[in-house]
Protein backbone atom coordinates (compact mmCIF):
# COMPACT_ATOMS: atom_id res chain seq x y z
CA UNK A 1 0.00 0.00 0.00
CA UNK A 2 1.80 3.56 -1.36
CA UNK A 3 1.45 6.81 -0.04
CA UNK A 4 -1.92 8.27 -0.97
CA UNK A 5 -4.38 11.36 -1.50
CA UNK A 6 -8.53 11.02 -0.36
CA UNK A 7 -10.66 12.80 -2.10
CA UNK A 8 -14.10 11.63 -2.96
CA UNK A 9 -16.85 12.64 -5.03
CA UNK A 10 -20.40 12.51 -4.41
CA UNK A 11 -24.08 12.22 -6.47
CA UNK A 12 -26.93 11.77 -5.01
CA UNK A 13 -30.24 10.15 -6.96
CA UNK A 14 -33.80 9.67 -5.96
CA UNK A 15 -35.11 6.13 -6.21
CA UNK A 16 -38.07 4.83 -3.96
CA UNK A 17 -36.87 6.93 -1.33
CA UNK A 18 -33.61 5.23 -1.38
CA UNK A 19 -30.42 7.83 -2.34
CA UNK A 20 -27.80 5.98 -4.58
CA UNK A 21 -24.44 7.19 -3.17
CA UNK A 22 -21.24 7.08 -4.87
CA UNK A 23 -18.07 7.81 -3.37
CA UNK A 24 -14.53 7.45 -5.25
CA UNK A 25 -10.83 8.49 -5.33
CA UNK A 26 -7.14 7.08 -4.30
CA UNK A 27 -6.05 4.72 -1.27
CA UNK A 28 -3.34 1.88 -1.00
CA UNK A 29 -1.43 3.53 -4.47
CA UNK A 30 -4.57 2.64 -6.33
CA UNK A 31 -8.24 3.52 -6.85
CA UNK A 32 -11.27 3.27 -5.33
CA UNK A 33 -14.93 3.07 -5.97
CA UNK A 34 -18.17 2.40 -3.81
CA UNK A 35 -21.80 2.88 -4.89
CA UNK A 36 -24.98 2.23 -2.24
CA UNK A 37 -28.28 3.00 -1.53
CA UNK A 38 -29.92 4.51 1.34
CA UNK A 39 -32.37 6.48 3.20
CA UNK A 40 -30.02 8.12 5.70
CA UNK A 41 -28.89 11.77 4.67
CA UNK A 42 -25.10 11.12 5.38
CA UNK A 43 -23.16 9.85 2.60
CA UNK A 44 -20.66 8.06 5.21
CA UNK A 45 -17.34 9.32 3.32
CA UNK A 46 -15.37 10.31 6.89
CA UNK A 47 -16.23 7.36 8.33
CA UNK A 48 -14.80 5.23 4.87
CA UNK A 49 -11.43 7.63 4.91
CA UNK A 50 -10.93 7.11 8.53
CA UNK A 51 -11.28 3.15 7.64
CA UNK A 52 -9.06 3.33 5.09
CA UNK A 53 -6.27 5.26 7.76
CA UNK A 54 -6.78 2.80 10.50
CA UNK A 55 -6.04 0.02 7.76
CA UNK A 56 -2.77 2.11 6.67
CA UNK A 57 -1.77 2.71 9.57
CA UNK A 58 -1.85 -0.98 10.59
CA UNK A 59 -0.73 -2.52 7.24
CA UNK A 60 1.43 -0.11 4.90
CA UNK A 61 5.02 -1.23 4.24
CA UNK A 62 5.06 2.00 2.26
CA UNK A 63 4.26 3.93 5.71
CA UNK A 64 7.38 3.92 7.98
CA UNK A 65 4.84 4.60 10.96
CA UNK A 66 2.74 1.58 10.46
CA UNK A 67 2.46 -1.30 12.44
CA UNK A 68 3.78 -3.45 10.18
CA UNK A 69 6.42 -1.50 9.34
CA UNK A 70 7.79 -1.39 13.17
CA UNK A 71 7.28 -5.19 13.27
CA UNK A 72 9.87 -5.25 10.39
CA UNK A 73 12.08 -3.14 12.25
CA UNK A 74 12.31 -5.75 14.83
CA UNK A 75 10.10 -3.16 17.11
CA UNK A 76 8.28 -4.57 20.23
CA UNK A 77 5.11 -3.40 19.19
CA UNK A 78 1.53 -4.32 20.37
CA UNK A 79 -1.19 -5.36 17.23
CA UNK A 80 -4.27 -3.81 16.53
CA UNK A 81 -7.36 -6.39 15.69
CA UNK A 82 -6.53 -5.30 11.49
CA UNK A 83 -3.22 -6.74 11.82
CA UNK A 84 -4.29 -9.72 14.20
CA UNK A 85 -7.66 -10.15 11.89
CA UNK A 86 -5.74 -10.21 8.53
CA UNK A 87 -2.70 -12.33 9.98
CA UNK A 88 -4.65 -14.98 11.28
CA UNK A 89 -6.73 -15.25 7.66
CA UNK A 90 -3.30 -15.73 6.14
CA UNK A 91 -2.75 -18.31 8.15
CA UNK A 92 -5.49 -20.78 7.08
CA UNK A 93 -4.82 -19.96 3.15
CA UNK A 94 -1.44 -20.91 3.81
CA UNK A 95 -2.54 -23.96 5.46
CA UNK A 96 -5.48 -24.73 2.53
CA UNK A 97 -2.60 -23.76 -0.23
CA UNK A 98 0.30 -25.81 1.32
CA UNK A 99 2.44 -22.87 1.71
CA UNK A 100 1.95 -21.71 -1.55
CA UNK A 101 0.15 -17.91 0.03
CA UNK A 102 2.61 -16.50 2.67
CA UNK A 103 2.83 -13.26 3.33
CA UNK A 104 5.89 -13.88 5.24
CA UNK A 105 8.25 -13.66 1.51
CA UNK A 106 8.79 -9.91 1.73
CA UNK A 107 12.37 -11.05 2.16
CA UNK A 108 12.22 -12.56 -1.24
CA UNK A 109 10.33 -10.21 -2.75
CA UNK A 110 12.73 -7.67 -2.15
CA UNK A 111 15.12 -9.46 -2.85
CA UNK A 112 13.87 -9.83 -6.59
CA UNK A 113 13.17 -6.75 -6.75
CA UNK A 114 9.37 -6.41 -6.30
CA UNK A 115 8.72 -5.13 -3.19
CA UNK A 116 8.65 -1.87 -1.36
CA UNK A 117 12.56 -1.62 0.31
CA UNK A 118 15.66 -1.70 -1.66
CA UNK A 119 17.10 -5.54 -0.07
CA UNK A 120 20.20 -5.27 1.32
CA UNK A 121 22.00 -8.77 2.69
CA UNK A 122 25.27 -9.22 4.73
CA UNK A 123 28.58 -9.40 2.36
CA UNK A 124 29.18 -12.72 4.45
CA UNK A 125 25.62 -14.42 3.44
CA UNK A 126 26.05 -12.93 -0.08
CA UNK A 127 29.00 -15.03 -0.58
CA UNK A 128 27.27 -18.20 0.60
CA UNK A 129 23.96 -19.38 -0.09
CA UNK A 130 21.56 -16.26 0.29
CA UNK A 131 17.99 -17.83 -1.00
CA UNK A 132 19.18 -20.54 1.98
CA UNK A 133 19.29 -17.77 4.49
CA UNK A 134 16.53 -16.61 3.38
CA UNK A 135 14.25 -19.53 3.63
CA UNK A 136 15.15 -19.30 7.12
CA UNK A 137 13.15 -16.23 7.83
CA UNK A 138 9.82 -17.39 6.18
CA UNK A 139 7.10 -19.48 6.36
CA UNK A 140 3.75 -18.98 8.38
CA UNK A 141 4.06 -21.14 10.79
CA UNK A 142 7.37 -19.90 12.32
CA UNK A 143 4.74 -16.76 12.62
CA UNK A 144 2.50 -16.56 15.57
CA UNK A 145 0.71 -14.35 18.01
CA UNK A 146 0.94 -13.95 21.53
CA UNK A 147 -0.81 -11.54 23.64
CA UNK A 148 -0.87 -9.34 21.14
CA UNK A 149 2.64 -9.41 19.79
CA UNK A 150 3.78 -10.85 16.89
CA UNK A 151 6.53 -13.70 17.67
CA UNK A 152 8.56 -14.38 14.08
CA UNK A 153 12.37 -14.88 13.04
CA UNK A 154 14.60 -11.90 13.76
CA UNK A 155 14.96 -9.67 10.84
CA UNK A 156 12.15 -11.35 8.75
CA UNK A 157 10.13 -9.36 6.58
CA UNK A 158 6.14 -9.70 6.66
CA UNK A 159 3.96 -8.11 4.01
CA UNK A 160 0.34 -8.06 3.58
CA UNK A 161 -0.16 -6.15 0.58
CA UNK A 162 -1.31 -8.94 -1.98
CA UNK A 163 -4.60 -9.00 0.69
CA UNK A 164 -4.57 -5.73 2.46
CA UNK A 165 -7.22 -4.57 -0.15
CA UNK A 166 -9.61 -7.40 0.00
CA UNK A 167 -9.49 -7.00 3.66
CA UNK A 168 -10.67 -3.54 2.91
CA UNK A 169 -13.14 -4.21 1.08
CA UNK A 170 -14.54 -6.36 3.70
CA UNK A 171 -14.28 -4.23 6.26
CA UNK A 172 -16.37 -1.31 4.43
CA UNK A 173 -18.87 -4.10 2.93
CA UNK A 174 -19.30 -4.79 7.12
CA UNK A 175 -19.62 -1.15 7.91
CA UNK A 176 -22.28 -0.45 5.42
CA UNK A 177 -24.30 -3.82 6.36
CA UNK A 178 -23.81 -2.76 9.83
CA UNK A 179 -25.93 0.61 8.55
CA UNK A 180 -28.78 -1.42 6.95
CA UNK A 181 -27.11 -0.90 3.78
CA UNK A 182 -28.73 -3.94 1.42
CA UNK A 183 -27.48 -2.82 -2.04
CA UNK A 184 -23.93 -1.82 -2.54
CA UNK A 185 -20.63 -2.65 -4.67
CA UNK A 186 -17.43 -1.85 -3.18
CA UNK A 187 -14.33 -1.94 -5.43
CA UNK A 188 -10.46 -1.22 -4.24
CA UNK A 189 -7.91 -1.89 -7.40
CA UNK A 190 -9.98 -3.89 -9.20
CA UNK A 191 -11.24 -6.59 -5.69
CA UNK A 192 -14.92 -6.24 -5.19
CA UNK A 193 -17.48 -7.06 -3.10
CA UNK A 194 -21.39 -6.62 -3.62
CA UNK A 195 -24.62 -7.20 -1.88
CA UNK A 196 -28.23 -6.88 -3.56
CA UNK A 197 -28.61 -5.11 -6.56
CA UNK A 198 -28.38 -2.05 -8.56
CA UNK A 199 -31.87 -0.15 -7.54
CA UNK A 200 -31.77 2.43 -10.56
CA UNK A 201 -31.11 0.11 -13.40
CA UNK A 202 -33.19 -2.43 -11.65
CA UNK A 203 -30.54 -5.30 -12.35
CA UNK A 204 -27.70 -7.51 -10.42
CA UNK A 205 -24.89 -5.52 -10.14
CA UNK A 206 -22.14 -6.13 -13.41
CA UNK A 207 -18.99 -5.99 -13.59
CA UNK A 208 -16.03 -6.58 -16.41
CA UNK A 209 -13.24 -8.76 -16.43
CA UNK A 210 -9.84 -7.53 -17.98
CA UNK A 211 -8.26 -8.85 -21.03
CA UNK A 212 -4.89 -9.70 -20.32
CA UNK A 213 -2.80 -7.10 -21.90
CA UNK A 214 0.91 -6.35 -22.67
CA UNK A 215 0.32 -3.03 -24.35
CA UNK A 216 -0.41 -1.28 -21.34
CA UNK A 217 -4.41 -0.94 -22.62
CA UNK A 218 -7.37 -2.32 -21.24
CA UNK A 219 -10.48 -3.83 -22.91
CA UNK A 220 -12.84 -6.40 -21.31
CA UNK A 221 -12.83 -10.24 -21.57
CA UNK A 222 -16.05 -10.62 -20.39
CA UNK A 223 -18.30 -9.59 -17.89
CA UNK A 224 -20.98 -11.12 -15.06
CA UNK A 225 -23.49 -10.40 -12.82
CA UNK A 226 -22.58 -10.31 -8.70
CA UNK A 227 -24.66 -10.78 -5.67
CA UNK A 228 -23.61 -11.09 -1.93
CA UNK A 229 -19.95 -12.41 -3.37
CA UNK A 230 -16.61 -11.14 -3.71
CA UNK A 231 -14.44 -11.12 -6.65
CA UNK A 232 -11.00 -10.77 -6.83
CA UNK A 233 -8.17 -10.30 -9.72
CA UNK A 234 -4.34 -11.25 -9.90
CA UNK A 235 -2.59 -10.65 -13.06
CA UNK A 236 0.96 -11.61 -14.32
CA UNK A 237 0.92 -9.34 -17.75
CA UNK A 238 1.15 -5.70 -16.18
CA UNK A 239 4.20 -6.49 -13.63
CA UNK A 240 7.25 -8.51 -14.53
CA UNK A 241 10.63 -9.18 -15.62
CA UNK A 242 12.36 -10.92 -18.53
CA UNK A 243 15.73 -12.70 -18.47
CA UNK A 244 18.08 -12.91 -21.00
CA UNK A 245 16.75 -15.99 -22.68
CA UNK A 246 13.82 -14.48 -23.12
CA UNK A 247 11.20 -15.97 -20.59
CA UNK A 248 9.19 -14.00 -18.65
CA UNK A 249 9.04 -14.25 -14.65
CA UNK A 250 5.78 -12.77 -12.47
CA UNK A 251 6.04 -10.96 -10.07
CA UNK A 252 4.43 -13.17 -7.47
CA UNK A 253 6.88 -15.31 -5.62
CA UNK A 254 6.47 -18.58 -5.34
CA UNK A 255 6.90 -19.48 -1.25
CA UNK A 256 8.39 -22.96 -2.11
CA UNK A 257 11.21 -22.35 -4.51
CA UNK A 258 11.93 -18.52 -3.37
CA UNK A 259 11.97 -17.43 -6.86
CA UNK A 260 9.72 -15.80 -8.87
CA UNK A 261 7.29 -17.33 -11.14
CA UNK A 262 7.45 -18.48 -14.52
CA UNK A 263 4.47 -19.25 -15.82
CA UNK A 264 2.12 -19.38 -18.52
CA UNK A 265 -0.95 -18.13 -16.77
CA UNK A 266 -1.89 -14.39 -17.68
CA UNK A 267 -5.35 -13.84 -15.02
CA UNK A 268 -6.78 -15.48 -12.36
CA UNK A 269 -10.00 -14.49 -11.32
CA UNK A 270 -11.55 -15.58 -8.25
CA UNK A 271 -14.74 -15.82 -6.48
CA UNK A 272 -15.73 -16.57 -2.36
CA UNK A 273 -17.82 -15.77 0.30
CA UNK A 274 -15.50 -12.64 1.49
CA UNK A 275 -12.57 -10.85 -0.37
CA UNK A 276 -9.64 -11.46 1.78
CA UNK A 277 -10.27 -14.78 0.70
CA UNK A 278 -10.51 -14.18 -3.05
CA UNK A 279 -7.42 -12.18 -3.10
CA UNK A 280 -5.39 -14.37 -1.23
CA UNK A 281 -6.47 -17.51 -3.51
CA UNK A 282 -6.08 -15.28 -6.89
CA UNK A 283 -2.53 -14.95 -5.66
CA UNK A 284 -1.72 -18.41 -4.50
CA UNK A 285 -3.34 -20.06 -8.23
CA UNK A 286 -0.42 -18.29 -10.11
CA UNK A 287 1.93 -20.49 -8.55
CA UNK A 288 0.26 -24.05 -9.46
CA UNK A 289 -0.03 -25.75 -12.59
CA UNK A 290 -2.69 -26.12 -14.45
CA UNK A 291 -3.44 -29.88 -13.22
CA UNK A 292 -2.83 -28.36 -9.58
CA UNK A 293 -5.25 -25.65 -10.06
CA UNK A 294 -8.03 -28.64 -10.96
CA UNK A 295 -7.29 -30.45 -8.40
CA UNK A 296 -7.33 -27.52 -5.81
CA UNK A 297 -10.91 -26.46 -6.97
CA UNK A 298 -12.01 -30.35 -6.84
CA UNK A 299 -10.94 -29.54 -3.24
CA UNK A 300 -12.44 -26.53 -2.57
CA UNK A 301 -15.76 -26.23 -4.18
CA UNK A 302 -16.83 -23.11 -2.04
CA UNK A 303 -14.46 -21.14 -4.45
CA UNK A 304 -14.43 -20.87 -8.03
CA UNK A 305 -12.19 -18.76 -10.56
CA UNK A 306 -11.67 -18.29 -14.29
CA UNK A 307 -8.32 -18.65 -15.54
CA UNK A 308 -6.60 -17.36 -18.65
CA UNK A 309 -3.45 -18.43 -19.89
CA UNK A 310 -1.55 -19.27 -22.83
CA UNK A 311 -1.10 -22.29 -24.54
CA UNK A 312 1.86 -24.08 -25.90
CA UNK A 313 0.79 -22.50 -29.34
CA UNK A 314 0.85 -19.24 -27.30
CA UNK A 315 -2.88 -18.60 -27.83
CA UNK A 316 -5.10 -17.78 -24.98
CA UNK A 317 -7.13 -20.16 -23.39
CA UNK A 318 -9.55 -20.54 -20.60
CA UNK A 319 -10.07 -22.45 -17.65
CA UNK A 320 -13.49 -22.19 -15.87
CA UNK A 321 -13.89 -24.01 -12.51
CA UNK A 322 -16.90 -24.52 -10.05
CA UNK A 323 -19.18 -22.78 -11.97
CA UNK A 324 -17.43 -19.28 -12.24
CA UNK A 325 -19.80 -17.32 -14.39
CA UNK A 326 -23.58 -19.01 -12.55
Amino acid sequence: MKKYLFFALLSLFSCNELKKTKLSGFVFGTSYSIQFYTSSNSNYSNEIINIFNDIDISMSTYNKKSIISKVNNNQNVILDSHFQNVFHSSKKIYELTDGRFDPSIGLFVNYWGFGPEKFIIDPEIKKGDPLSYLFSKTGMDKFKIIDDKLIRPNDSYIDFNAIAKGYAVDVIGQFLKDKQIDNYLIEIGGEIKTLGTNINKNKPWIVAIDMPRFDGDRSNYSSLELNDISLASSGTYRKFKIDSMGNRYAHIINPLTGHPTKTKILSVTVKASTCIEADAYATAIHTMKISDIEEFFKINKEISSLIIFENNKNELEELILNNFYN
